[in-house]
């Protein structure tokens, strides 16, 4: 055993554990446990409980990408500190400076692509898991090896099997089908990346040089994944096709309840929420003002009154104290 192969043996084993239990769910509903369709709902099966797992991950993301916006302006004051300095000692205190800048934020560029890099070993783990059951060897654990067989030989309606990819294609209809999921693949990761930098960026973000990085990973990442898509099982597509649509309304959803401030995004939900209590004031027969000045009065006999205990003031501070009067 390899190196490679010793990091994915585990991995294999959880894929496999998944595959065999959602595989063996849906055959208990009735499903033929030998069609593609069955595998292909493993597949998505698969999907569903990795990225369920990766919601922590994606929440700090999240966290990590606002701080990063928030830190964009003093980022932008540093480079141009040291703007036309090509001086090794220019450029070790820009770097230093930059990364202390990141220390005290508690981010680092990296983070936002992390949930991305953690899928990277399930991508080719599945991989593995396929070209072995197209050759018809069992898995590392669940898969044993009546399950590899139907695996390795489970077609998309008996046409298009699992384990072909466009360069390996059996038939044209694989083809078709391969450049079909490239495509969509590529859109749904393409119409991802926009939204964000549509909507969720802020003017001084934008203004940023980490704006205009951004801008070229928009055109250059989908390209990446359209060419090596095509040298992909379509068991594996499949997956890579349902993750990128799960990012994908993950992401209209954080953009649309939480927006980066300063944003198109929370100026949109700052209009939403006007709207909403406009209409909330209307059924009550009031205004917004009159709900403002509710809240704000509520605000008030909410909050907790502290009281001081009156020192004892002497004969002779009360007679000067009255004399002041």
């Amino acid at each position: 055993m390899n190196i490679i192969d010793a990091i994915l043996w585990p991995i294999k084993w959880v894929i496999e554990a998944i595959l065999v239990g959602w595989h063996t769910l849906l055959t208990a509903v009735g499903l033929d446990p030998a069609a593609g369709l069955t595998w292909v709902l493993s597949i998505v099966g698969l999907v569903l409980v990795v990225r369920a797992a990766l919601i922590p991950l994606t929440v700090k993301q999240i966290k990590s990408q606002r701080r990063m916006m928030e830190i964009a302006p003093q980022l932008k004051k540093i480079q141009d500190k040291y703007k036309g300095k090509t001086d090794q000692f220019s450029r070790e205190a820009m770097q230093r400076e930059t990364m202390d800048m990141y220390k005290k934020a508690g981010t680092n560029p990296l983070a936002g692509c992390f949930p991305l890099l953690v899928q990277i070993p399930i991508f080719f783990g599945l991989f593995s898991v396929l070209n072995n059951a197209q050759n018809g060897t069992r898995g590392v654990g669940l898969l044993d090896d009546r399950l590899a067989a139907q695996f390795g030989s489970a077609s998309i309606f008996d046409l298009a099997p699992l384990h072909d990819t466009f360069v390996t294609a059996s038939t044209p209809l694989v083809q078709i089908i391969a450049v079909s999921m490239v495509v969509l693949m590529t859109a749904s990761q393409f119409i991802t990346q926009l939204q964000i930098m549509s909507k969720n960026q802020s003017a001084e973000m934008k203004a940023s040089p980490m704006y205009r990085q951004q801008k070229v990973l928009l055109y250059l990442l989908p390209l990446v994944f359209a060419f090596s898509g095509f040298t992909f099982p379509l068991g594996v597509m499949f997956y890579w096709l349902v993750s990128n649509f799960w990012t994908m309304g993950q992401q209209f959803i954080v953009i649309r309840n939480m927006p980066t401030p300063g944003s198109e995004a929370a100026l949109a939900k700052e209009a939403r929420d006007a709207k909403k209590a406009q209409r909330r004031a209307k059924r009550r027969g009031g205004s917004v003002a009159d709900e403002d000045e509710a809240d704000e009065e509520h605000a008030v006999a909410a909050k907790p009154v502290t009281t001081q205990r009156q020192q004892p003031v002497g004969k002779n501070r009360a007679k000067k104290q009255g004399a002041k009067k």
